[in-house]
């Protein structure tokens, strides 16, 4: 249960966060970059070691493929999310509307979009390609860098770093998704063109994650297995490090 409550209250922060800025600074690059990577930093320190903090369906779809997270422990992981990421979504709202910056439909929630919900106007084919590149990006990172139990004190530091380098590039195209809960909220709330929208982004990290993981087990290094093999002499034994 403590695992799922990490990832509701992971998720929580991660749109709060990540989607405010966004809005507060009219999605500007650096800082909603910045926001959404910087919380995963903090976050992945403090619910990592609970949860392993996904705050993420296209993790959790790449962690389920990879086995490193069971079937009930996937789908748990997959409602908590969601649930999180509602919960976001409503405090940011109830924010906006108690401000004064105007309107919610002028305002957004720090939605995806593309055609003229994109800022540049990139079409459906264009956004739905975007964003599976980016998630494969991103999740490929996460994979490799959280493989290795060594590497588990600057895991967080890689994985805000690659969340916030592939916002860089995202934000002005799609507004950078590679999170069908943090997406699927905002535009239920939203609606009209937001929510017609949605499919590419729940469609387009999920295709980027399969991807991933698939890649990724086919060219990661099998780890190295102890084996102890008994010689004539009953005293001695020599350790082989087969592959």
């Amino acid at each position: 249960m403590k695992k799922y409550l990490s990832e509701i209250i992971g998720t929580f922060v991660l749109v709060l966060f990540g989607c405010g800025v966004a809005v507060f600074t009219n999605a500007d690059i650096v800082a909603t970059s910045l926001a959404f990577g910087l919380a995963i930093v903090a976050l992945a320190y403090v619910i990592g070691p609970v949860s392993g903090c996904h705050v993420n369906p296209a993790i959790t779809l790449s962690m389920l493929i990879d086995k490193r997270i069971s079937l009930k422990d996937a789908i748990g992981y997959l409602v908590s999310q969601l649930i999180g990421a509602t919960l976001g979504s409503l405090l940011l709202m109830y924010i906006i509307k108690d401000s004064n910056l105007g309107a919610l439909e002028f305002v957004g929630l720090g939605q995806n979009g593309f055609g003229d919900a994109s800022a540049i106007g990139i079409g459906l084919l264009c956004a739905l390609v975007t964003e599976i590149v980016l998630t494969f990006v991103f999740v490929f990172a996460v994979l490799g860098v959280t493989a290795d139990s060594k590497k588990s004190s600057v895991a967080p530091i890689v994985i805000g770093l690659t969340l916030a380098f592939v916002h860089l590039l995202g934000i002005k195209l799609t507004g950078t998704s590679v999170n069908p809960a943090r997406s699927l909220a905002p535009a239920i709330f939203m609606g009209g063109k937001a929510i017609e929208q949605v499919w590419v982004f729940i469609v387009g990290p999920f295709i980027g994650a399969i991807l991933a993981a698939l890649v990724y087990k086919f060219i990661k290094v099998p780890e190295e297995v102890e084996v102890k093999v008994e010689t004539k002499t009953p005293a001695k034994k020599i350790v082989k490090k087969a592959k």
